[in-house]
């Protein structure tokens, strides 16, 4: 005689009886707890699909980030520009003490020459190029131009703590100028530059004396 199979024990899960055998509990219990799953698994999707903002990751070809150069005095008067500004000679830079210009609008300002016996202004540069190689030592001429405020000179010498430049704008029977360094020296731990204006006055003394022109001056007007 074969044994009778017991029926198995009836499993319930309470918190599945309670759902179904509440109408009210399967409306809001349910559906917000399928929709939150459903909900976490679309943003967890989203997140992994979605790239990052381009900003948030470094290009290869990005520049690196700088701080704003910032300009010294120092920094200034190691570059210091020449040639014609407006069609002037141009005025002393106030980083440069030793600086001497016929630009009213220099600190230490000089007058500009009057040609005695003038006869052109090629003639004028022939001469101020003469007067250099006389008076000046390793005299470099840098430019002879033609402009439409008369003709433009500037030449290199050896000064008293380099190489300083000369400019000359002849225009007609007057000469504009300015003598400058090319580089001013510092000495630490001061920051005012070291000027040598006497010595620029003198330089162009010299050449003026050589060439015989009329050079006006504040002792000559007493």
């Amino acid at each position: 005689m074969l044994p009778i199979a017991k029926p198995a024990p009836k499993l319930t899960l309470k918190s599945t009886i309670s759902c179904t055998n509440n109408p009210n509990n399967y409306g809001t219990n349910s559906k917000p707890t399928i929709w939150s799953n459903n909900l976490m698994s679309l943003a967890i999707a989203v997140a992994l699909v979605t790239p990052l903002p381009s900003s948030a990751i470094p290009s290869l070809n990005s520049k690196p980030f700088s701080l704003p150069s910032t300009t010294t005095p120092f920094s200034q008067a190691q570059n210091l520009p020449t040639g014609l500004e407006n069609g002037k000679i141009r005025p002393c830079p106030s980083i440069n003490p030793g600086c001497v210009s016929s630009n009213p609008k220099s600190s230490n300002f000089a007058f500009p020459w009057r040609i005695l016996g003038y006869s052109s202004n090629s003639a004028a540069i022939q001469q101020l190029q003469d007067a250099l190689l006389k008076t000046q030592k390793n005299v470099k001429i840098q430019l002879v131009e033609d402009t439409p405020n008369g003709q433009y000179l500037e030449a290199e010498v050896d000064g008293g703590f380099g190489r300083d430049v000369l400019e000359f704008l002849v225009n007609g029977d007057v000469v504009s100028f300015r003598a400058m360094a090319t580089k001013v020296t510092y000495v630490y731990p001061f920051t005012t530059a070291l000027g040598d204006s006497k010595g620029q006055e003198k330089r162009i003394k010299q050449i003026v004396n050589e060439l015989g022109w009329y050079a006006p001056s504040f002792d000559s007007m007493d």
